[in-house]
């Protein structure tokens, strides 16, 4: 099966840091409001998930969401984590990290999206 996210080396590594200070906890992959579009890290119970809300993949034990309309324009694409230098966006647990969480992409090749699960 084709993952929908991935992660590199710096993000689980962030991630693991993240985890043993604040426990479990989820990312909610951003749709450009106020800290732009961004994977946002909270810990679980501090962010309410709704009904149109699509849960895209677990990333070392930690789900990873997004909204059903981000993901009809995302849906053709793996997205990947990864953690970059500076701090993150204001509400997310890395925002007082040395480094933050990035999303970025990569369009699935036509085979690739034929195996993909797909979600809606």
């Amino acid at each position: 099966m084709i993952e929908r996210v991935t992660a590199t080396e710096e993000a689980l590594s962030l991630l693991n840091k993240i985890k043993n200070i604040h426990g479990s906890v989820l990312f909610y992959q951003s749709g450009g409001c106020c800290d732009g579009s961004a994977p946002m890290c909270y810990r679980e119970g501090d962010f309410q998930l709704g009904d149109a809300d699509v849960l895209l993949d677990i990333i070392d034990g930690t789900p990873f969401h997004m909204h059903k309309s981000q993901y009809e324009y995302w849906k053709h694409t793996q997205l990947i984590l990864d953690a970059t230098p500076g701090r993150g966006a204001e509400f997310s647990l890395d925002s007082i990290e040395e480094k933050h969480f990035i999303t970025e992409s990569r369009v699935f090749t036509d085979e690739e999206y034929k195996e993909v699960k797909k979600l809606l």
